[in-house]
Order: structure tokens, then C-alpha cells, then sequence
């Protein structure tokens, strides 16, 4: 579907607008601890752009360059900083695209771009910017060809700044993708065990998002609570339901 162009001054100005209105609403409560930054994006809070070869065309020709998307992602974080100023402001990972501020096709520049926005977010949020990737599952699939390299750039910044992660769906409604078909609660262990790696320095992700089934399931709390246990000692958060 056609989407406005990430650094359009009208569509951020409308998006803005509307963010400023939750945060008068909701940005004083207590129960509100993390919100996701948006805007920059196509189909979720996940920074993602459309970037099939037929898509890096047409962005070369609307004029898509990595310092535009920085910039519209440096707007974000400020207004989001300033919305809600008693939480924490995260950002999904995902990455820029493979063309370069001259328009050209640059094998590197997604990443360089990706990496470009994260140090932006982390100098203007400091302590309150929290970095994660939303696609862990144990199963065989569906697995983006990039998606475990994205849980582990995050991961590698455990211990440095706030990180989580986000299954990638429920264990109760889809066992076999999550890890163990047929057995939702060795699922769903399976893919926390994932989540929970360690980085070289042998830090594990400050918080876990799980879905709202597995949160309510009874055979599910035994696996939660051992979950839970693993953040007694680590960071702010302790796993989020996500509905």
C-alpha cells in the first residue's frame, strides 16, 4: 500500500499530534512504563522499510537518502522524550536501507543507517532508551533471513543499555513455530531459553514481552515463573504481557 515518505514534514506533524495527545492522556500514569517509538516506519513499530530490489528503485527515485531517515527518526525520539517524560522509549530494530546519501546502491549503508539511528536514540534518551528486536522463536520458522542476526545486535548491547525482546507469537496458538510442536509449555521454554542468551560479556536482555495466551494459560505458569526468576537480579523490567 502506499506509504508517506518517513520524513514527510506533514505526515510527521500529523503523527506528532496525535503521539502529544496519548501522552497528555496516559503519560502521567504509573501503570505506563515503556512506550514504543513509531513513525519512520511501514507496517509496525519495527523501523522496516519495503526494500526489494523494485522497492530500492522506486525509493532512489522519491528521493530516499540515509540522512532524511535519521533525521525523521531524531524528530521522533525528541517529541517522545518530551511526551512522556516518565517513561522509558524503545525502539524495534530493524534496519535502513542499502542506498547511500548520493542515491546510490551501497551494499553497507542499511547497516551503517541502523546503527546511525540507535546511537541517536541512546544520546538523546540516555538512560531511558531501551533497544529491542520483536521476532524470537525456537521453532524451524518462519525465520527472516536477518531476524537471529537482529536478536543478536541487540543482545550484544546488553549491559550497556536497557534491551528486550519480543516472541515472536504465542506458544499457545502456535507451538510448533515457537518451538516444540504439540507442547506449548516446551515452546514456549524453548524460545525464553533463546531470548535469554548471554553476549560475550555475558549479559542476558533487561525484559521479555510474551503474548497475553501464554500469559493466562495454567499449564504456562510454571514457565513463567521460571522465567521471571531470571530478571530478579537484572535491569528495570521484569516480562511485559503483550496483548
Amino acid at each position: 500500500m502506499p506509504l508517506p515518505m518517513p520524513w514527510d514534514p506533514t505526515y510527521l506533524a500529523n503523527w506528532l499530534a496525535f503521539v502529544k495527545q496519548v501522552g497528555d492522556r496516559y503519560g502521567s500514569s504509573p501503570a505506563l512504563r515503556l512506550v514504543a517509538a513509531d513513525g519512520p516506519t511501514s507496517v509496525s513499530a519495527e523501523f522496516t522499510l519495503p526494500n526489494s530490489p523494485k522497492d530500492l528503485k522506486m525509493w532512489r527515485n522519491d528521493g530516499y537518502t540515509p540522512s532524511k531517515y535519521i533525521g525523521a527518526w531524531q524528530k521522533i525520539f525528541k517529541a517522545y522524550a518530551a511526551d512522556f517524560p516518565s517513561q522509558y522509549i524503545s525502539l524495534s530494530e530493524g534496519s535502513g536501507l542499502n542506498i547511500n546519501d548520493q542515491s546510490k546502491v551501497d551494499a553497507g549503508e542499511g547497516l551503517r543507517t541502523k546503527q546511525a539511528i540507535v546511537d541517536s536514540a541512546n544520546d538523546l534518551l540516555g538512560r531511558r532508551f531501551a533497544l529491542q528486536s520483536s521476532n524470537v522463536h525456537a521453532g524451524p520458522g518462519p525465520h527472516s533471513p536477518n531476524s537471529e542476526k537482529e536478536d543478536q545486535f541487540v543482545i550484544g548491547y546488553s549491559g550497556r543499555i536497557i534491551t528486550g525482546l519480543q516472541l515472536r507469537t504465542s506458544a499457545e496458538n502456535s507451538s510448533a513455530v515457537m518451538g516444540a510442536k504439540g507442547n506449548p509449555p516446551l515452546a514456549l521454554s524453548k524460545s525464553i531459553n533463546l531470548a535469554m542468551e548471554t553476549n560475550k560479556a555475558g549479559q542476558h536482555v533487561n525484559y521479555l514481552e510474551i503474548y497475553e495466551p501464554d500469559v493466562l494459560a495454567d499449564e504456562m505458569q510454571s514457565v513463567l515463573r521460571d522465567a521471571a526468576s531470571l530478571f530478579t537480579k537484572h535491569g528495570p523490567f521484569v516480562p511485559r504481557v503483550l496483548h
